[in-house]
């Protein structure tokens, strides 16, 4: 299993950085691996990506969601085997720091040897400096799903 850890600070206030985090739709605006989700239910949600040229679907359930503070989920069916939290840090009333934690199954020669030598590290870093990007641009978030999941 390859995993990364990434923190950004983000000068919104900590509800706007988590509202957003739970529009799942609005990933591809920020994420480049993301080419799509569609929400199927309240804690499922369908992903196309594409990860060094390969496309990818997986299907991936919430497991923990408390608001303002994580998100948690784990892919249940598809070709990704994939599992992360976001967390959701108040350092001030407009300063938020976001933790994002992967973990996932490299699969074929491009994936594997990315993963050794630091390329998705580097992606999940840049996509970090896109959700600041577009959330302190914006000011605001574009929806937001407050319920828990335990």
């Amino acid at each position: 299993m390859a995993s990364i850890t990434k923190s950004i600070d983000v000068d919104v206030p900590v509800s706007t950085a988590y509202n957003q985090w739970t529009q799942f739709e609005s990933f591809p605006q920020f994420l480049s691996f993301v080419d799509s989700i569609t929400q199927i239910d309240e804690t499922t949600n369908r992903w196309k990506v594409t990860i060094g040229g390969v496309q990818r679907e997986f299907t991936a359930k919430i497991t923990e969601q408390h608001p303002d503070e994580r998100v948690a989920w784990n892919s249940i069916d598809g070709d990704a085997d994939h599992a992360g939290v976001v967390t959701f840090h108040k350092l001030d009333e407009n300063t938020t720091r976001v933790t994002v934690q992967l973990e996932w199954e490299p699969k074929g020669l491009v994936e594997t040897v990315g993963a050794l030598v630091g390329v998705d590290d580097h992606a999940v870093k840049k996509d970090l400096d896109n959700f600041k990007e577009f959330i302190e641009g914006r000011g605001t978030e574009t929806g937001a799903w407050r319920g828990d999941v335990s």
